[in-house]
């Protein structure tokens, strides 16, 4: 079995004028049915038919919404049902600390994982794009240099691993705290992605779909950091960063950590039958 694709999307993605990513999601579904986790937001209400006019016309099969109010309704046998002949799963926008906290280790996130290994698409925005990585950046100042302490982080479901993701990249000025973020990892890239823009994940690499712009930031020759010994509150030092920023149709391989021109948009997703 071939793992489904991931659209990890920076945030605001268009639901009204060409929506060039929801019509990239509603193409690797298939026509198939798409679960709207709408998890990650403490007042649901609005998200599910904003998703519903935004992929209205677009090919879609069946809509469905997965909330759950606690943890424990993650056991619930409905809420699990709701993915029985699912083709993908897009999880919302809000705080991306909720949706890992109700779902993590839970039946729901096997579900997840068990379509995605059948060929699921599964997309995110927003948190539900911070979530997709194994450490995940929950929260940290914008729009200035980071300095030590100042970030937070967290595990995430581990769809997307070596890699940690910050959204509204250049629209909130969240360059410093990825730095950071880095900083602490540095076997992790960083990929900050702007609003309206996505990445998409398959094969070992991603391409990027969108109007704004995808930052890969890589620490691993990294030569000096401060991190370690530099005092709370000291603005970050760190040498021999490597930053590359790609935009529409731009190719990164995840494996070499190199950027590539060639395309490879255009498989459709292929679910094994359960």
């Amino acid at each position: 079995m071939v793992e489904g694709p991931l659209v990890i999307i920076g945030g605001h993605e268009d639901k009204t004028g060409d929506r060039v990513i929801l019509r990239e999601v509603a193409r690797r579904l298939g026509g198939g049915k798409l679960v709207v986790a709408t998890v990650a937001s403490h007042e649901p209400e609005g998200y599910f038919d904003s998703y519903r006019q935004g992929f209205e016309g677009l090919g879609v099969g069946e809509l469905v919404e997965l909330y759950v109010e606690d943890r424990a309704e993650s056991q619930d046998e409905a809420r699990l049902a709701l993915f029985d002949g699912a083709a993908g799963v897009f999880f919302s926008g809000g705080d991306q600390l909720r949706l890992s906290s109700q779902i993590g280790d839970t039946p729901i996130e096997r579900r997840i994982r068990d379509l995605h290994a059948r060929g699921g698409v599964i997309a995110g925005t927003s948190a539900g794009a911070s979530v997709m990585s194994e450490t995940m950046l929950v929260k940290g100042p914008s729009a200035e240099s980071y300095r030590i302490g100042e970030v937070h982080m967290a595990p995430g479901l581990g769809l997307l691993p070596n890699v940690i993701i910050d959204q509204h990249f250049a629209e909130r000025g969240r360059f410093g705290r990825l730095l950071g973020a880095v900083a602490h990892n540095p076997r992790l890239m960083g990929l900050g992605i702007d609003e309206n823009t996505a990445v998409v994940v398959e094969q070992g690499g991603l391409q990027v779909i969108g109007d704004g712009a995808v930052y890969v930031v890589d620490g691993e020759e990294a030569t000096h950091t401060n991190i370690s010994e530099g005092r709370a509150e000291d603005a970050l030092s760190m040498f021999d960063v490597r930053l590359h920023v790609l935009s529409q149709d731009d190719r990164f391989n995840l494996d070499r950590r190199r950027p590539e021109r060639a395309g490879f948009l255009g498989a459709s997703a292929s679910i094994d039958p359960q």
